[in-house]
């Protein structure tokens, strides 16, 4: 059996940049362990599966080790691939997924995912939380992952994680962010836990970063930057309950995987 497989690179001006996602159309779902042993053989921090549901489509993620609720980078990359591949003619593409309904449209040059807030408690840090991040945080938040506010960029850069305690104590993932020099604020997201030591860029994490600065800049739109090594860009705006997260994404690679019958 014969899937196609696009590996495009999101949220990036150029291509190596951004993140980079597979992406697999699919006539059918195939069973949870192929789909989970297709992203492991990918080693990519997100691979996306989506089937054609009556108007839209069904989208699912996974990482190499396991299915995620929600991922931003992998849903820009889907809609990509279904605009400039599979020749999609409207203008936005609505997904039905774990975390509901969520539309891709296209923004001039970039692509823009409209996903829902994710509201954050402040929370107190795990100990294994400050000894995995090895610094001491200003303010932390707790929600689908931990947020954890910085005093700086160079904080923010700064950071060396030690692996072991993040993946112990921080279900998902943390993110780490500061306000920015150049943009607005800036981040990292570490996921050990889920087979990801550092995500490129997270779209996802935009969700719960979005809404805490727009209050403390006092402004809905603004630009973002995530600092990892490959580095992404990001134009996210606060919309009542809804966070939309634009970025350009890169074409790299188009093939087959070829997938026995009972695989």
């Amino acid at each position: 059996m014969d899937i196609p497989i696009f590996q495009v690179d999101a949220f990036a001006k150029k291509q190596f940049a951004g993140n980079p996602a597979a992406v697999c159309p699919l006539k059918a779902w195939l069973p949870d362990a192929t789909m989970q042993a297709i992203a492991a053989e990918n080693n990519l921090a997100e691979t996306a599966f989506f089937v054609r549901e009556g108007a839209g489509f069904r989208l699912r993620w996974f990482t190499p080790t396991l299915e995620v609720d929600l991922c931003g980078h992998a849903t820009l990359a889907a809609a990509y691939v279904l605009f400039e591949y599979l020749r999609y003619k409207k203008d936005e593409i609505a997904f039905e997924s774990r975390s509901g309904t969520l539309k891709v449209a296209r923004d001039g040059k970039r692509l823009s995912l409209d996903f829902p807030v994710i509201k954050l408690e402040r929370s107190g840090a795990p100990p294994q939380l400050i000894e995995g991040l090895g610094t001491q945080p200003l303010e932390v938040f707790k929600a689908m992952d931990y947020m954890v506010v910085l005093a700086s960029e160079d904080d923010v850069l700064g950071v060396q994680p030690a692996w072991e305690p993040l993946a112990q104590s921080t279900g998902r993932g943390v993110n780490v962010t500061a306000a920015g020099k150049k943009v607005d604020f800036v981040s990292r997201f570490f996921a050990p836990a889920a087979g990801i030591n550092e995500d490129p860029v997270t779209g996802s994490a935009h969700c719960m970063l979005t809404p805490y600065w727009a209050q403390r800049l006092g402004k809905k739109s603004m630009r973002a930057q995530q600092l990892s090594q490959r580095g992404g860009e990001l134009w996210v705006k606060l919309k009542g309950d809804r966070v939309l997260i634009a970025g350009e994404v890169k074409p790299y690679l188009k093939g087959t995987i070829t997938v026995p019958p009972k695989a």
